[in-house]
């Protein structure tokens, strides 16, 4: 069974989106991508200082089976990308929503948020997606 955190946004897209205290973002992909993609051994993220629009690819993450794009859930500025995942990518896979998490940005438009499935509504679109 695939955990989805109940504080997170999602996207159809298999992204998952958290909300700082400051109002910033940090952006992974779900247990669900990460167990379907299988050991992660590359990711090629953005660049810091960035401007991208919701949908875009931002980056690109590889395992042993494939390699698979990653879309931007908001538009905004990347502030910080995870370091971490250069030497050890298989943290998406070991701890995908805590040391595994790709990148951190400056929402533009805050109110894309509610465009995005809570929790919920991306457990019952993996379902339907599964069907």
């Amino acid at each position: 069974m695939n955990r989805v955190p109940a504080e997170l946004r999602y996207t159809q897209t298999h992204e998952w989106v958290r909300v700082e205290d400051d109002g910033t973002v940090v952006i992974g992909i779900t247990d669900h991508a990460q167990a379907q993609l299988g050991e992660l051994v590359f990711a090629d993220l953005p660049d810091v200082g960035v401007k991208v629009n919701a949908s875009d690819e931002v980056c690109v993450i590889e395992s042993v089976k494939a390699a698979s794009d990653v879309y931007s859930p908001l538009s905004g500025k990347i502030l910080e990308v995870n370091e971490d995942l250069e030497e050890s990518p298989s943290l998406v896979n070991s701890d995908p929503y805590g040391d595994g998490w790709l990148y951190k940005m400056d929402p533009a438009d805050p109110d894309e948020l509610s465009e995005l499935l809570d929790a919920d509504d991306y457990s019952h679109y993996m379902e339907e997606d599964e069907d």
